[in-house]
Order: C-alpha cells, then structure tokens, then sequence
C-alpha cells in the first residue's frame, strides 16, 4: 500500500497559496485493506474512506470507462493493480494531475509543474471529454486563476458542446460550479468561458457575454466578496420572471433569489432616491424589509451601486438611520396587531419627512 497527497493541494502548494483540503490516493490497497487500517468508508459509487484521526479523503487508485451519457455515466476499476499514473490519468487537468509522495517528491507525468509555470489550462488526456462537468470546473479555475485554456482543450469543450453533452448535466452541479465561481477572483471570466465553448448560451441563456450582467459583476467585486451581491449584479437587468425562471432551472437556494428579484424591482428607486417623498422611501425600506434584515439591506445598496451610475447609497443609509430611531415601547402600550404596524409606519414617515426637511 502507498499512499500520495494528489490533485489540488499539491497544485496550491506549488503556486505557494494555502492548501484548504487534502486529498490522498492509495495505491496497492483493497477495500479490505483501508477497513482493517481503521478507515471509514463512505463511497458508494467507488470507495472513498475517511481517515480515522484526520478525516481526510482517501481514494483507490482507479481509472474510469465511459459507459452513459453525463458525469454519471462511468465504470470504475479500484483494483490493486491500478497505477498511479493510470489514476492521474483520469483527471482533468495537468495541473491537478500530480501527485506528492510522503517524502515531498513530486511525481509529474503529464507536465502539470510547466504548465503552472506557463499559466495554462490543458486537459490531461481525450478522456475529459467523457465528463461534461469538466467544461464548468476548467471555466472556474480560469475565473480562478485567469490562465489561458489550451487551444486544443478549449477545441475540445466546443466539440462536447456540439455533442450535446452539457445536456446530461444535472442543476445541482452547474449551480455548485456557479456558485464557486462567484466567490473567485474573476468570477466573470467564468461566462466568459462558457461563451467561448458556446456553452453560455444552452447553460444561461439569460446571460450575455458582454452584457450589462457581466459589467455590473465586475463593479460588484471591487466592494464585496459576497456571492449572493455578485450574483444580483450579475442578473439585476432580467426580468422577475427571467430570474425566477433561472432560479428554478438550477435550484437557487432562496437568499440569492430573493436579493435578486429585489434589485430587479427597486434599482430604479435607489437610482431615483433623492427626489422620492418620505411615503416613497419608507416604502422602499419596508419593501426591502431594512428594519428587520438590515445586513440584506445593506447588501440591496452594494448591489444597486454596482448597477448604477447614479450612487444614493449614502443618501438611502441616512434616511433609514434616521427611520430606525423612533420609539416604539410608548406604542406598544397602546396598540397592537395591524393597529400597532400603522402607528410605527406613521411615525416612521414622519421622521424621514423631518429629515428631508433639512434639505429644503
């Protein structure tokens, strides 16, 4: 049995950045082999075992035969005469098809080291084209890493494209790729991509490449690393249908949903702020419901600022500084239910009047 640090964490070690997750291969083993060592299986379609100390993956060597359409479609053979070059094989990419050993050699087959050196993303072997999910993952190492795609590689993913292939893909993973993309340096480069293997169109037909999404995402990450703000600037310019009609084609969870849609309603109002009446701007707070989830609110103007060309953000935090002051406990002695609301937007719009006031 021999076991090697591979994939990621032996790439994000060469290019000097932290390494988040190990994973291990071993080579030489059974199943029975990792059980009587102590670890924990928990793979169904090939094993995979959790390391009893560390928690750590660690995987047979396998090599994979293509045997249906999609990510899914796959024969697997873990048997203890799979090399470890045969495993690296089956990777994606030659910069996370290397391998270390426990003494800090690393083993290189398919030239990953210079293509870091050289900055580019190339496929390992004509296998990549059996796995559509490979076209999202090589798309964000690019919003990742911002390196160039091979030409024969980037030739390949326009021939899976062709083949039909990003049709096998299921939502939940194109949602998990996008939403890791989000989060990179560069997550535009992610479109950018997929356009250019005429993926984007099949995948987000909403999105265009050199569309106001696009621009508006590239504002949003100089002010902030949320991807739920990233992903309302990337679609603030849709519809309330369209982005529920992407929301749903890929599960969106309902916090990016629902900032989303917000923005797509209100941005002209944030655009227009500064000649809303007090009735108007209390309707917006409330509508973007500012007094109970004010971090959401917060979020709601660095979005719309990155839309904008027009930048109340300021002029709309001062209001509701102001709107959140009044003093309700005298209320709450009086009144309650829809009675009690009344009285609080009442005394709310009556403070933001008097605050504008001030601007007369």
């Amino acid at each position: 049995m021999k076991i090697y640090l591979v994939g990621g964490a032996v790439r994000d070690k060469l290019l000097g950045l932290p390494v988040k997750e190990k994973d291990w291969v071993v080579v030489g083993a059974t199943v029975a082999d990792m059980l009587y060592a102590g670890f924990r299986q928990v793979g169904k379609d090939f094993p995979v075992f959790l390391h009893p100390q560390t928690g750590e993956e660690y995987a047979l060597a396998r090599t994979e035969r293509k045997v249906g359409r999609g990510y899914t479609g796959f024969a697997f053979d873990t048997s203890p005469t799979v090399t470890l070059e045969e495993d690296l094989k089956r990777r994606d990419l030659t910069i996370n098809a290397m391998a270390q050993t426990p003494s800090g050699d690393i083993i290189d087959p398919y030239h990953g080291q210079t293509d870091l050196t050289k900055r580019i993303l190339r496929h390992v072997s004509p296998a990549f084209a059996e796995d559509p999910v490979r076209i999202l993952r090589v798309a964000r190492f690019n919003a990742r890493f911002g390196f160039d795609i091979a030409p024969d590689t980037l030739l390949l993913m326009r021939k899976m494209v062709a083949q039909g292939e990003v049709d096998a893909l299921v939502a939940e993973r194109v949602w998990k790729e996008l939403e890791r993309a989000l989060l990179e340096k560069h997550p535009e480069n992610f479109f950018a991509v997929l356009a250019a293997c005429n993926a984007l169109t099949l995948l987000f037909p909403q999105i265009t490449a050199s569309g106001a999404g696009l621009i508006a995402l590239s504002q949003a990450i100089e002010t902030s690393t949320n991807p739920q703000v990233r992903f309302a600037a990337l679609l603030h310019n849709l519809s309330e249908n369209e982005i529920k009609s992407l929301c749903d084609r890929y599960r969106v969870p309902n916090d990016y949903r629902e900032i989303t849609i917000l923005v797509s309603k209100y941005l002209p109002h944030y655009q227009d702020a500064k000649n809303l009446t007090a009735d108007d701007l209390l309707n917006l707070l409330l509508a973007t419901d500012a007094f109970r989830r004010p971090n959401r609110f917060k979020d709601f103007l660095l979005v719309c600022a990155a839309c904008s060309s027009h930048a109340t953000t300021d002029w709309l935090l001062a209001c509701y500084d102001n709107a959140k002051t009044i003093e309700i406990k005298e209320l709450t002695t009086h009144y309650t239910g829809q009675e009690l609301a009344q009285k609080i937007k009442e005394k709310r719009c009556k403070t933001i009047q008097s605050w504008l006031k001030k601007f007369q």
